[in-house]
C-alpha cells in the first residue's frame, strides 16, 4: 500500500532470514501442500453447520460440519446468566431476524485440520477438529455478540469482531490464545488484513438495528469509522472517516457506515459497500479521497422503505477477481447479483439470487462465488461473462463463504 511504505532495514533481515531459511522452509510448504485439498467453506449461520464443497468446476458438496457441537453446555450457561440471555434474545429478535446466529465467519487452520468459526449468538470464536467434530478451543469474545473475521496471509493469526463490545481480538490460530486486541468505532464489522500482513483495515457499521433509517437521523447512528492498525503491536496508525469524504464527493445524504469491501490487488484503491445504498463508491488510499461511485440498478419489486431492508443492508457483499478487472456485487436487497468492469464500472447481466449476502472469488479465480440466503445455495457467476455458471444447495441461511483447506482424503466426522 503506497501510504504505508516497509522500511529499509526490515526489508534486509526478512531477505537475509529467507535466503538461510527458503530451501528447508519450500520443502515444508510442498510436503504439507501435497496433502491438502482447497475447498470453500460456507457458514450456514442459522442451522449451525457449515457445508465444504469444491473450490472450483461444480462447486460439488463434499461434507458438512456441526460447528456448534457443545449447543447444550453453550445454552445452560446463557440460560444460567440474565444479562447473557437478554443479549442472545436480542441477536435472534434483531439481526437474526428470528433466528440464531451460529456460523458467521470461519478459516481453516494451515495445515486442513481444524475450522475456526465465529458464533454470534454465541459470543466466541471455537476451534473444531476437521477429523472428529470435536472442539479445540474456545475463546469468548468480549461483550456479547462475535462477528466478521480475517485471517492474517500466512494463516497463522484470526482477527474477530466483538461488535457490542467495539473491539477486535487477534487470536492465534492454532491455540486459540490472544495475540492482541485494539478499539474500534462502534459495531465493529468487517476485517480485512493487507497482503504484506503488516496492516489490519477494521469497519465499523454502527447501530443497524435502529428504525431510525431516514437520513435526517443517521447521526443517531453511533460512530463509525475505519480503524487502521500496526499487525504486530496491534497500535492504531490511521483513523478514516467517510463522512468527510463523502461530504467533499457531494453525498451528504449518504450513511459513512463501510459494509463490505475489497481492495485492488495492488492496494492503492479500496472499493466499499455503505448502509443503504444500491452500489459502491472507489476511495484512493494515498490521496485520501472518494474517487468514483457506481450506482446499480434497483429492484422495482424492492421496497423504498428502509426500515425493512435488513440490518440496514441495501447491497452486502463484494469481490474483485485476481486480475483486478472485475467487481462481483452482491445486491442483497434487490435480489441479484452483477459482474463490474472496473475500468468502465459499466455492469453485466443482473442474475436474480435471492437475498444475496456475501461475494468471493473461486480457487482458480475464473468465477464469483455469492451465498443466497434467501435459498439455502450458493452460486456462481463467471467474472468472463456475468454469466451464471451453478448453484449448489446448502444449509439454512448461508452467510461468509472461504476459501480454505482440508486434508486431501477428508470425509465429515461421524458427529456432524
Amino acid at each position: 500500500m503506497p501510504a504505508f511504505r516497509p522500511r529499509h532495514l526490515c526489508s534486509v533481515a526478512a531477505a537475509l532470514v529467507l535466503t538461510f531459511t527458503a530451501p528447508a522452509t519450500a520443502a515444508t510448504a510442498a510436503s504439507d501442500a501435497a496433502s491438502l485439498r482447497e475447498v470453500m467453506f460456507v457458514g450456514n449461520n442459522w442451522d449451525g453447520t457449515a457445508d465444504v464443497i469444491k473450490s472450483t468446476g461444480d462447486f460439488a458438496k463434499i461434507g458438512r460440519i456441526n460447528v456448534i457441537p457443545d449447543k447444550d453446555a453453550r445454552m445452560a450457561a446463557i440460560n444460567a446468566d440474565p444479562i447473557k440471555w437478554i443479549y442472545f434474545m436480542a441477536i435472534r429478535n434483531g439481526v437474526g431476524e428470528g433466528h440464531d446466529q451460529f456460523a458467521d465467519d470461519m478459516y481453516s487452520t494451515p495445515d486442513g485440520k481444524s475450522v475456526v468459526v465465529s458464533r454470534p449468538s454465541f459470543a466466541d470464536v471455537v476451534s473444531i477438529d476437521l477429523a472428529t467434530g470435536k472442539i479445540n478451543w474456545r475463546f469468548p469474545v468480549s461483550g456479547y455478540r462475535s462477528d466478521h473475521m480475517a485471517v492474517s496471509p500466512d494463516g497463522t493469526r484470526v482477527a474477530v469482531s466483538a461488535s457490542t463490545a467495539n473491539t477486535v481480538h487477534v487470536l492465534d490460530i492454532y491455540t486459540g490464545k490472544q495475540l492482541g486486541s485494539f478499539a474500534t468505532g462502534d459495531k465493529p464489522h468487517e476485517n480485512i488484513f493487507t497482503k504484506d500482513g503488516k496492516y489490519i483495515w477494521n469497519m465499523a457499521i454502527g447501530d443497524v438495528n435502529t428504525s431510525l433509517d431516514d437520513p435526517a437521523w443517521d447521526w443517531t447512528k453511533g460512530d463509525r469509522h475505519i480503524t487502521v492498525v500496526d499487525a504486530t503491536t496491534y497500535k492504531q496508525v490511521r483513523i478514516i472517516d467517510m463522512r468527510d469524504r463523502l461530504d467533499a464527493f457531494g453525498l451528504k445524504d449518504f450513511s459513512d457506515a463501510v459494509r463490505p469491501a475489497v481492495f485492488s490487488p495492488d492496494e492503492s484503491k479500496l472499493y466499499f459497500q455503505v448502509s443503504f445504498f444500491n452500489g459502491f463508491l472507489e476511495y484512493d488510499v494515498a490521496t485520501d479521497k472518494i474517487t468514483r461511485m457506481k450506482t446499480l440498478p434497483k429492484n422495482p419489486a424492492t421496497s423504498e422503505d428502509r426500515t425493512t431492508w435488513v440490518n440496514d443492508s441495501r447491497h452486502h457483499g463484494i469481490s474483485m477477481n485476481p486480475a483486478g478487472t472485475k467487481l462481483c456485487v452482491a445486491g442483497t436487497m434487490d435480489d441479484y447479483a452483477t459482474v463490474v468492469d472496473r475500468a468502465t464500472l459499466q455492469e453485466g447481466p443482473l442474475v436474480t439470487a435471492s437475498k444475496p449476502y456475501w461475494a468471493t472469488v473461486s480457487g482458480d479465480g475464473k468465477d464469483c462465488i455469492i451465498s443466497e440466503s434467501g435459498a439455502d445455495q450458493v452460486t456462481a457467476i463467471d467474472f468472463a461473462t456475468g454469466q451464471k455458471v451453478t448453484s449448489v444447495a446448502v444449509g439454512d441461511h448461508p452467510q461468509r463463504v472461504r476459501l480454505g483447506h482440508v486434508q486431501e482424503d477428508w470425509t465429515s466426522p461421524s458427529s456432524s
